[in-house]
This record gives structure tokens, C-alpha cells and sequence, in this order.
């Protein structure tokens, strides 16, 4: 089975703010089992725009990548994110 992976790029807005939803998001993260690839570091944006914070995980599938994303867990700690960063996220099916 493919693996599934959550890319994001984010602007944190308020870096104070944005603490609650790292603590908030976790849980999800556990249960879903999250293994993160790329978390924030240096970057280089080689077309379009960048954002500051460039975040890769993966999961075990596309449907647990799914799922982690739908749950209440990381449903509450979104609407915390929404409040301190603007993002772009995708989910995508490994090869």
C-alpha cells in the first residue's frame, strides 16, 4: 500500500499563538502515527512563492493521512492554526 504525506507551507503569523496548535495537533499526530520528514529548516523557494515554514509527514496511507487530517483532534487544533498562520496544505499518495 502507498504511503500517504501531508505537504504544507505556512507564514506563522503569531509565533506564540501557533504553540497551541503544535500542542493541540499532537494527539492526532500520535494516534495517526505521524512521521515527520520536514518540519520548519532552511529552505530555498526555486519557483513561486515560498513561505517561511515548509512541513512534510507521512503516514502509513492516503487514507490515514485523510483520516489524522479529518479527525476532531486536528480539526481543533486547525481552527488554532487558522487563527496565527496562513497555509497551503495538500495530501498526496506516495509512489
Amino acid at each position: 500500500m502507498a504511503k500517504g504525506y501531508w505537504i504544507a507551507h505556512v507564514d506563522v503569523r503569531d509565533t506564540e499563538g501557533y504553540k497551541g496548535y503544535v500542542a493541540t495537533a499532537k494527539p492526532a499526530f500520535e494516534r495517526y502515527g505521524a512521521k515527520f520528514l520536514a518540519r520548519g529548516g532552511a529552505y530555498e523557494a526555486m519557483e513561486g512563492k515560498g513561505r517561511g515554514r515548509n512541513v512534510v509527514i507521512e503516514f502509513d496511507s492516503l487514507e490515514t493521512a485523510r483520516a489524522c487530517y479529518n479527525s476532531p483532534e486536528y480539526q481543533a487544533a486547525k481552527a488554532i492554526r487558522q487563527k496565527y498562520a496562513d497555509a497551503e496544505m495538500v495530501i498526496v499518495e506516495g509512489v
